[in-house]
C-alpha cells in the first residue's frame, strides 16, 4: 500500500467508529427510555412494600420485554464492533506510522549512498 493511501484509510475507520458510537448512544436511549417506564409501572404498584421488592419488580418486567432484551442484544452487538473497529484503526496508524519509518530509512539509505560515492570521488 502507498503511503499517500493511509490518511484515507485512517479517516474511513475513524467514521466507522464515530458512526457505531452514535449508534450506541441512540441504543443507549432507547434503554433507558425502557427502563423509566419499567420505574413507572413500579411506581405505581401499590403491593410492592420495599426497595428490593420494587427492584426485583422491575428487573421482571424488563426481562420480559422482548424490544428491551433485543436493545441489549444490539448494544452488545455494536460495543463487540466499536472495539474492533478501534482495534483496526490503532492497526492502520500502527502500519502508516512503519510505513513513514521505512520511508525515511529509505532517504537515509540514498542519502548514504550518496555522500559515500562524493567521498570516493564517482
Amino acid at each position: 500500500m502507498k503511503l499517500s493511501q493511509y490518511p484515507a484509510l485512517i479517516d474511513q475507520a475513524a467514521q466507522a467508529v464515530n458512526d457505531l458510537d452514535r449508534q450506541i448512544l441512540d441504543l443507549r436511549q432507547d434503554i433507558a427510555a425502557l427502563e423509566g417506564k419499567a420505574e413507572v409501572i413500579v411506581a405505581f404498584e401499590s403491593t410492592l412494600k420495599n426497595d428490593n421488592q420494587r427492584k426485583a419488580r422491575r428487573f421482571e418486567i424488563l426481562q420480559e420485554n422482548d424490544e428491551y432484551q433485543q436493545l441489549l442484544g444490539k448494544l452488545v452487538m455494536l460495543t463487540s464492533q466499536k472495539s474492533n473497529g478501534l482495534s483496526h484503526l490503532e492497526y492502520l496508524r500502527n502500519q502508516f506510522s512503519v510505513a513513514k519509518l521505512e520511508a525515511r530509512w529509505a532517504i537515509a539509505e540514498k542519502l548514504v549512498g550518496l555522500e559515500s560515492r562524493e567521498l570516493v570521488g564517482l
